[in-house]
Order: structure tokens, then sequence, then C-alpha cells
């Protein structure tokens, strides 16, 4: 055999193995994305809301990351805007109705402050008792 005839050999065995190689990685990616599918579809079938909230998740994701377009700002501006305003308008008049609910109530700050005083005032007196309990009974036992 010469030498040319030896390299030649050599070469179709490099591409054949190659070719091989290049077979085997596409049916791994093929079977990957296969399971992957039936993965998803068994996802969707056992756990729909799940599923939802993924997929929303990835939309807002996706949406965050994408450069906002200017005919997107110059519509969506003005409905923005009177969203915020009307979320602003609801926190506020949330806010006054249980400010207002928990005065009537005699749920104030400076009653919740009385309060704890008074919680703080009667652990501290359970635990001086305890303790002295504990002290009289080890005194009292030798």
């Amino acid at each position: 055999m010469s030498e040319q005839s030896t390299r030649e050999n050599s070469r179709r065995t490099v591409a054949d193995d190659l070719r091989q190689r290049a077979i085997d990685a596409y049916d791994g990616a093929r079977d990957g994305v296969s399971n992957a599918g039936r993965k998803a579809g068994d996802t969707l079938s056992e756990a729909p809301l799940l599923a939802l909230a993924g997929g929303l998740a990835a939309g807002a994701l996706i949406a965050a990351l994408l450069p906002r377009s200017k005919g997107e700002t110059e519509l969506l501006r003005p409905a923005g805007k009177k969203l915020a305003d009307t979320a602003r308008t609801a926190v506020d008049a949330a806010r006054e109705a249980g400010t207002s609910r928990l005065g009537e109530l005699g749920l104030t700050r400076d009653a919740g402050v009385e309060t704890l005083r008074s919680v703080l005032k009667g652990a501290g007196d359970a635990a001086r008792t305890s303790a002295d309990a504990a002290l009289t009974k080890v005194r009292g036992s030798r």
C-alpha cells in the first residue's frame, strides 16, 4: 500500500468518525427535545396554573429585556399615567379607611405602644416570679 493510499484511508476514517459523531449528536439533541416536549406536556396536564404562571413570568421577562419602541411609549404613556393615578388614589383611600376603622376600634398607635409595654412588663414579671420560685426550690432542697 502506498503512502497516499494510507493517507486517503486515514482521511476517510476521520471523515466517517466525524460523520458518526454528528449523527450521534443530532440523535441526542432530537431525543432531548422530544423528552423536553413530553415533560412539558405532562407538566401542563398536571399543573396548568403553574404552567400559566411560568409562561406569564417568561413573557414579563422577555418584555422587560426588549427595548420599548417610540410608538409603544406614545400609546401607553397616557394609560400608564391614568393607571398610576388611579392606584395612588385607591391606596390613599384604603389607608384612610383603615386608619379610621382602627381608630374606631381603639387601635391607635398610642394604644398599641401601651399594650406592648403592658405585655413586656407582664412577661418580665412572669420571668421574675419563675426565677424566684426556682431559686426558692433549689435553696429549700439543700
